[in-house]
């Protein structure tokens, strides 16, 4: 077998922050999702739908899934996924928060999967 014949795996960490401007429209939106989820049973729906109107973290995690980031993407498959949203308390001046500087730290030391560093 060549090593091109050998499958590769690839972790992608990607790490988002979001700012929720209509808290309104993201929980209707999910649940509309909830919804429209056919195979979804009735018990598991309505405790999905008593977690989206409870929780915005919970709403966003109904409505994004990792495969619509790669499902687009020429060679490849994915293989494997998890996500998970929670509230955070972000500031954007907080050096915790400055990812910009881990990623030229990881440069310098030639790191080139990096340590994802603290999180908040």
């Amino acid at each position: 077998m060549t090593t091109e014949e050998v499958p590769r795996y690839v972790r992608l960490r990607v790490d988002l922050v979001l700012e929720i401007d209509d808290p309104e429209a993201l929980t209707g939106a999910a649940l509309e999702r909830i919804a429209a989820d056919e195979l979804l049973p009735d018990r598991e729906r309505a405790h999905a739908q008593s977690a989206v109107r409870e929780d915005e973290a919970e709403a966003l995690a109904y409505l994004v899934d990792p495969f619509d980031l790669v499902a687009e993407v020429p060679g490849v498959e994915l293989a494997q996924a998890s996500w998970s949203s929670e509230e955070v308390e972000y500031d954007p001046d907080d050096e915790d928060w400055d990812l910009d500087e881990e990623d030229e730290g990881d440069e310098e030391s030639g790191e080139e999967d990096g340590d994802d560093g603290p999180r908040p």
